[in-house]
């Protein structure tokens, strides 16, 4: 169950970097998965798991601007 629940996240997330950036939903789940934000998303112990998909986006975003 938990894994579904995080998949939903990670699918709600892309769809927000999607829209936002103007992009498909392709390229969002690969700028996604590429970054330092999924690896914390990824790591139970980091607690990025816990945070709003708001707050997880923005984090994405500020990492993608540098």
């Amino acid at each position: 169950m938990r894994d579904q629940v995080l998949w939903r996240k990670t699918a709600r997330i892309t769809q927000m970097l999607a829209e936002r950036l103007n992009i498909d939903i392709e390229r969002a789940l690969d700028l996604f998965y590429n970054s330092n934000t999924f690896e914390l998303f990824n790591n139970p112990a980091s607690g990025m798991q816990l945070q709003s998909d708001s707050y997880i986006l923005t984090d994405l975003l500020r990492e993608l601007e540098n």
